[in-house]
């Protein structure tokens, strides 16, 4: 089998979460040499290839199996072109991308990954809150609940509830009174929640309430997809004052 270059052709990129602004600056030297660009157009929105030169080579993997992808990138590894496969948001999260790198390890093409801004985080900034606050939580879950995709059983989201960390819900807006259901099952009706659709684009929706409410606010605004469900102490306005900053708090940059 005749095996490419070390040189790396293959780019797996996070796109960011809609914002074309918010790809990484790497990301966007990559796709401006890029020869092929395959991007995920169900859900990166094509103005991403405003970084890309004239002339490329761009294909939506929307309609494309996995196959057809690799296929595609190892026979343009091979022929010595670049490829750029942009993923929405970070590639590390619910990107599918490490079955396509398995075919590359497989192939012995060589790759690379660049991260990406997650829509967790575009969302979460949105908001104007964080994930973690002192005294409040310093765990984030990202999690789905169980659809056409299985979640493993000590997964399930009854089960996270019970820690009452801050919790990010993905890829779930469809079917929000059932993760409210088992977020219930932890978490107190009380507890603040939040849901952002399409974080950073034109069309972005932001709704907050509790965990009693937020699904009524939802189906009100029209959501059911393409959107976060966020609930947590800390996304509330309930916190204590960090200790980073506290002139009080000697650490070894500040005396």
């Amino acid at each position: 089998m005749a095996r490419t270059p070390k040189k790396t052709l293959i780019h797996f990129i996070g796109a960011g979460p809609g914002d074309p602004e918010l790809i990484t600056v790497k990301g966007s030297r990559l796709l401006k040499k890029a020869d092929i660009v395959i991007y995920t157009g169900s859900l990166v929105k094509d103005n991403i290839l405003k970084y890309c030169r004239k002339g490329v080579e761009a294909h939506n993997s929307a309609s494309m199996h996995l196959e057809e992808i690799t296929d595609m990138m190892v026979k343009a590894a091979k022929a010595g072109k670049h490829v750029a496969r942009l993923h929405t948001g970070d590639p590390s999260l619910y990107s599918a991308m490490r079955e396509q790198a398995d075919t590359l390890d497989r192939e012995g093409v060589d790759y690379e990954i660049v991260p990406g801004v997650s829509s967790a985080f575009a969302a979460i900034a949105a908001l104007k809150k964080e994930f973690t606050k002192p005294g409040v939580t310093q765990t984030v879950i990202f999690t789905r609940l169980e659809g056409r995709t299985p979640v493993p059983a000590s997964e399930g989201l009854s089960s996270l509830s019970s820690h009452r960390a801050s919790i990010c819900v993905f890829l779930s807006a469809g079917m929000i009174d059932k993760v409210i259901e088992e977020l219930l099952k932890g978490y107190p009706p009380e507890t603040p929640a939040a849901i952002v659709y399409r974080a950073t684009w034109e069309d972005e929706k932001k709704i907050t309430g509790t965990l009693k409410d937020i699904a009524a606010k939802a189906k009100k605004a029209g959501i059911t997809n393409h959107a976060l469900i966020m609930a947590g102490e800390a996304i509330g306005d309930t916190h204590a004052a960090s200790l980073l900053y506290d002139k009080g708090f000697k650490h070894g940059f500040r005396k």
